[in-house]
């Protein structure tokens, strides 16, 4: 682990050899690389010389942004990959043989919805989903010799449900199985889940790594052996790999991750608090209120609530709808995670895949706006939420 504090290797971590030096990162833009001799091109591919073999493998822009979220998230290496789905996907696939179960808490993005319910079905794998993923009994309860690994999405998509990392980790180690955690809403900056005792993390990078919704991208953070074990197998026949454009918007996201956080941190508070006292919310799900079900555990394990917050307006569908539809300055948009601060309604896109059913027991209802508070002026914010919550009078 690097010794350097996390703002400082959010700038510098992943820089090494360049020639001329560049006070960014380079942008390798190339598929391929010419070897002296063919003695050293078999060489670098049996591993016994450093040396890059083939974009769909290698980078060496995108190994400056693995190599910096490894020491960001405390682990021993990372492998980028094309988007969120597709590192879950392939790390699924790496961890999982026909017939493998696993655990999912439900209360996870809609597009992990689909890909662990429906996709990894198709390949014989099966999910138990854990419909009450804050009881460590629930999760115990449906471990079967079958089992290969526990998955938790915390805090999740759109709910803000935080699982009790620590209690889930001692459990997954008590079952000698892997705890794995997506951190995309926290990220490094405000939660390290490797501290908190999990084995590997995942993220969407497109998301707050990136910080401005202008590159997909998609990361897997664990010990050295899984990483190379999927950079050797999977990725080089499914073809998931990220872009050195993409990774080096990643890479230029990281070094102001710390200072977005801390903004998103504090108009998120600002807005959780203004919905909590109006009279057309019905609720709000933000763990930074005192009120909330997982405050505790939050102020246990994380640095900050992130910015992903949701609440419920009182009425029907057709009230949220327009509510959503009345916004001057937040942006109507299936994203979270970047400087403008943006609405979307759940239930009819980002999660409508699960159907009524799964909704339900997740909790997503009709009347849940999620909202991903930006970096714009507080006030400005909250007079768009004023003027859009008046149309319910």
């Amino acid at each position: 682990m690097d010794e350097r504090r996390f703002n400082t290797n959010a700038i510098h971590a992943g820089r090494s050899g360049y020639q001329p030096d560049s006070m960014t990162i380079p942008i390798y833009q190339t598929v391929a690389y010419p070897y002296e001799d063919a003695r050293e091109a078999a060489q670098i591919f049996r591993g016994e010389k450093p040396g890059f073999t083939y974009g769909r493998w290698d980078n060496p822009t995108v190994q400056s942004f693995e190599q910096r979220m490894a020491v960001l998230e405390h682990t021993e290496s990372a492998i980028a990959t094309s988007s969120g789905m597709s590192a879950i996907f392939m790390l699924a696939h790496h961890l999982l043989d026909k017939g493998d179960e696993f655990l999912s808490s439900n209360l996870v993005y809609g597009g992990t919805f689909g890909l662990f319910q429906k996709g990894l079905d198709r390949m014989g794998a099966n999910v138990n989903w854990i419909t009450s993923p804050q009881n460590i009994e629930a999760w115990e309860s449906n471990i079967t010799p079958r089992t290969k690994f526990l998955f938790v999405e915390s805090p999740s998509n759109p709910n803000l449900f935080i699982a009790d990392l620590p209690e889930l980790a001692k459990l997954a180690k008590k079952h000698g199985l892997p705890l794995i955690v997506d951190n995309t809403i926290c990220t490094p900056a405000l939660q390290n889940p490797v501290d908190l005792g999990a084995d590997i993390v995942v993220h969407s990078t497109t998301k707050y790594i990136c910080g401005n919704a202008s590159a997909l991208g998609g990361i897997i953070c664990g010990p050295r052996e899984l990483v190379e074990g999927i950079r050797q197998g999977c990725i080089r026949y499914i073809g998931a790999s990220l872009s050195p454009f993409n990774a080096w918007l990643n890479l230029i996201g990281l070094e102001h991750l710390s200072l977005r956080m801390e903004r998103h941190c504090h108009n998120a508070m600002i807005l959780a608090r203004y919905l909590d006292e109006h009279p057309s919310v019905s609720s709000v799900n933000y763990p930074g209120l005192a009120s909330n079900p997982y405050h505790k555990v939050y102020q246990k394990q994380m640095k900050g609530c992130s910015s992903l917050m949701s609440f419920e307006v009182k009425g029907s569908y057709e009230d949220a709808v327009r509510v959503i539809d009345a916004f001057k300055l937040l942006v109507h948009a299936t994203h979270l995670g970047t400087c403008m601060t943006i609405v979307t309604h759940p239930a009819s896109t980002t999660h409508s895949a699960m159907g009524e059913e799964e909704l339900l027991k997740a909790g997503i209802s009709p009347v849940l706006i999620r909202v991903s508070v930006g970096l714009e002026d507080e006030a400005d914010i909250i007079a768009d939420m004023e003027q859009a919550l008046q149309k319910l009078n």
